[in-house]
C-alpha cells in the first residue's frame, strides 16, 4: 500500500530523532526523549527513539534511561559520518513503514538540515525552532497563562483537539506563533537545544527499553555527496547550555564594551568555570558574537548561576534564563524588567558593582 500522508487515522506513536556525532549521543537526545515522554504520557502510545550510524547499539539503551520505550536502530557503514542524502533516506524509509504520529528532531545544524528534507519527502508539515509542545489543552491553556497576555478564560477553546500544538518564536521573537499540521503526518518539530528539561537517568527503564534493529537500504545512488574528510572548526564556541555558571552583558555595557566584557571574563571566573553570555542587542550591534547570545532568537539555558549585568530584561531574554536555579541583576534602572525574574538584585553601575563583586567572592574563597 503506497504512503498516504492525509490517512491520519494509521499513524500512531511519538518518535523522537536521536542525534549522534563520533559514537556520541547530544544532549538535545535526552531532552527530547524526556519531553517526549511527557506526550506520549498524555497521547497514550508509545515513545519510540530513532537512531542512525554504525555500530551504534550499544548507546540505544540509554535512551530509554530517559524515558524511550523503544529504540529502533539503523546501522550501515553509509550512516557513520551524517549526509543528508542517506539519512534523509532512511528516516523516510522506516518511517512511511511504521507511520509514526509525531517526530521530534533537535535544532542543532543536523536537524535543521535533515527535519525539511524529511517533512517534503513524506508530504507534511514541520515546525522549526520550537520552544514549546502540548498534545492535551488543559496544558496548553496553563501555557498560555503564565506565558501570554491573551484573555484565556473569556474565549471559546476546542477542548477535544488532539493536535500536536508547536510553539514558537516569530517575528525576531517579538511574538510567540503556535502551529498544529491537522490533515497530515507525522507532525514534524525541530526543538531548539536546551529549552526542554532532561528527566533524570532511570537504570531499570534503560534495562527495560526494547532495541529494534532495522537494516536500513542505502545504495551509491542514494547518495550525491560523499564525505571525504571531516575538518573540526579551529574557533572555540562557547558553550552555553553545558554551564553552570553564565555572566551575561547588554546595553549597559556600551560606554566601555571592552571592559564591560573584560568585567564579565573576571566575574565568571571568579565564580569558578563560568562563561560570557549576551543579550540580542549587543550581538546585532557587533560586540558579541551569535553564539553567546542567550534568549528566544538565542539559546535557552537552565545555568546554577545567572548574572545579568545591564541588561533591561525584555521578554525575549527573559524567555531564555527565567528557569535559572539562580538569577543575580546588576541594573541601574530600578524598574527594569529583568528584577522581576532576579532572586538578588542591585540597583547601580555594573562598571562599579562588579569589582565589588568579584573581590567579595575572592575573599570568600581566601576565608575558607
Amino acid at each position: 500500500m503506497a504512503f498516504n500522508s492525509a490517512a491520519i487515522e494509521e499513524f500512531q506513536d511519538i518518535w523522537v530523532f536521536c542525534e549522534q556525532r563520533e559514537g556520541k549521543l547530544m544532549n538535545t537526545d535526552f531532552e527530547l526523549i524526556s519531553e517526549g515522554r511527557k506526550l506520549a504520557d498524555k497521547r497514550g502510545c508509545k515513545l519510540v527513539g530513532l537512531l542512525l550510524g554504525d555500530n551504534v547499539q550499544g548507546l540505544a539503551k540509554e535512551l530509554g534511561g530517559y524515558g524511550a520505550d523503544k529504540v529502533i536502530v539503523c546501522e550501515d557503514p553509509a550512516l557513520k559520518v551524517y549526509t543528508t542524502d542517506a539519512y534523509t533516506k532512511v528516516i523516510c524509509d522506516v518511517a512511511m513503514e511504521k507511520k509514526p504520529e509525531v517526530i521530534l528532531v533537535g535544532a542543532s545544524n543536523i536537524g535543521r538540515d535533515l527535519g525539511p528534507r524529511c517533512a517534503a519527502r513524506m508530504h507534511t508539515g514541520l515546525t522549526a525552532d520550537c520552544t514549546h509542545l502540548d498534545i492535551e489543552m488543559d496544558g496548553y491553556l496553563s501555557y498560555l497563562k503564565e506565558g501570554s497576555t491573551i484573555d484565556v478564560d473569556n474565549m471559546k477553546w476546542n477542548m477535544e483537539d488532539k493536535n500536536l500544538k508547536m510553539t514558537r518564536p516569530a517575528f525576531g521573537g517579538h511574538l510567540m506563533a503556535t502551529i498544529i499540521c491537522p490533515r497530515f503526518r507525522p507532525c514534524m518539530s525541530t526543538v531548539r537545544p536546551g529549552v526542554m528539561k532532561k528527566a533524570e537517568f532511570d537504570q531499570a527503564k534503560a534495562d527495560a527499553c526494547e532495541i529494534e534493529i532495522v537494516k536500513p537500504v542505502v545504495s551509491e545512488d542514494d547518495i550525491q555527496a560523499k564525505v571525504l574528510e571531516v575538518v573540526k572548526e579551529a574557533k572555540e564556541l562557547v558553550d552555553l547550555i553545558g554551564a553552570d555558571v553564565i555572566v551575561s552583558i547588554g546595553r549597559g555595557v556600551n560606554k566601555d564594551p571592552e571592559k564591560g566584557i573584560e568585567l564579565a571574563k573576571q566575574l565568571a571566573d571568579a565564580f569558578g568555570g563560568g562563561v560570557v553570555g549576551s543579550s540580542r542587542a549587543l550581538v546585532d550591534a557587533g560586540i558579541m558574537t551569535a553564539d553567546h547570545q542567550v534568549g528566544q532568537t538565542g539559546k535557552t539555558v537552565h545555568p546554577k548561576v545567572y548574572v545579568a549585568l545591564g541588561i533591561s530584561g525584555a521578554i525575549q531574554h527573559k524567555a531564555g534564563m527565567q528557569d535559572s536555579e539562580l538569577i543575580i541583576a546588576v541594573n541601574k534602572n530600578e524598574t527594569a524588567p529583568i528584577f522581576d525574574v532576579a532572586d538578588y538584585g542591585i540597583c547601580g553601575d555594573l562598571f562599579k558593582v562588579v569589582p565589588m563583586m568579584i573581590e567579595a567572592i575572592n575573599a570568600a574563597k581566601a576565608s575558607k
